[in-house]
């Protein structure tokens, strides 16, 4: 393909007609979006303060390795120690891959990023900067139709974070009926997923 540029394409040297601001769009989501690759990011590697009985960070459920709260652990701690160069792994980075592939395959997301980080375009009636269009053709995008695999893995993921939100309904001793700001957040967190995960083109 040939993109904007293509023969069938009306001839206009402008990049676009349109005297709005268009730009805002993409550049408030590229700063969202890089707001929070480096919070998150900060949070994943740092492997601390994800845990306080009886609740536990999103970015670390479930947490598989020795590095976890013993009761933290819904699945138990099934990869023991890993380390690099006597370095130990943070759990989160065993995890997010999922929820991160699921995020990233999303048609919405796509839409997202495409438009604000490729500018592929960079919004309605703006010509893009790209000479060439492949589409999901070739890689690396054409890993994009993976977008189903990590649907599924998401819902594996939401009924954990589920049974989180559940057991947070506890205190310290493990009795239940009582409830935090935690436990809200965490209930919050699964309905919203929930509802995301239903709202998907794949599962619908």
């Amino acid at each position: 393909m040939s993109g904007v540029f293509s023969a069938t394409r009306a001839k206009i040297s402008e990049k676009t007609l349109r005297t709005d601001r268009w730009w805002l769009q993409p550049a408030i989501t590229v700063a969202v979006l890089v707001s929070f690759i480096i919070y998150s990011t900060i949070r994943a590697f740092e492997a601390k303060f994800y845990f306080a009985e009886p609740l536990i960070s999103p970015f670390y459920s479930p947490c598989l390795t020795a590095a976890c709260p013993t009761n933290g652990s819904l699945l138990g701690q099934p990869l023991g120690t890993v380390a690099i160069f006597g370095m130990a792994i943070s759990p989160a980075l065993f995890i997010l891959v999922f929820p991160l592939g699921f995020r990233m395959t999303c048609y919405y997301y796509r839409k997202a990023y495409y438009r604000s980080f490729w500018q592929s375009p960079p919004a309605c009636a703006v010509a893009e900067p790209h000479k060439t269009y492949t589409g999901e053709t070739k890689a690396p995008l054409i890993l994009q139709n993976g977008h189903r695999w990590f649907f599924l893995a998401g819902l594996v993921f939401n009924v954990l974070l589920t049974i989180d939100a559940v057991l947070a309904f506890r205190n310290s001793e493990g009795q239940w009926g009582h409830m935090s700001v935690g436990s809200l957040v965490l209930l919050t967190n699964a309905t919203l997923l929930w509802l995301y995960s239903a709202s998907c083109h794949t599962c619908r």
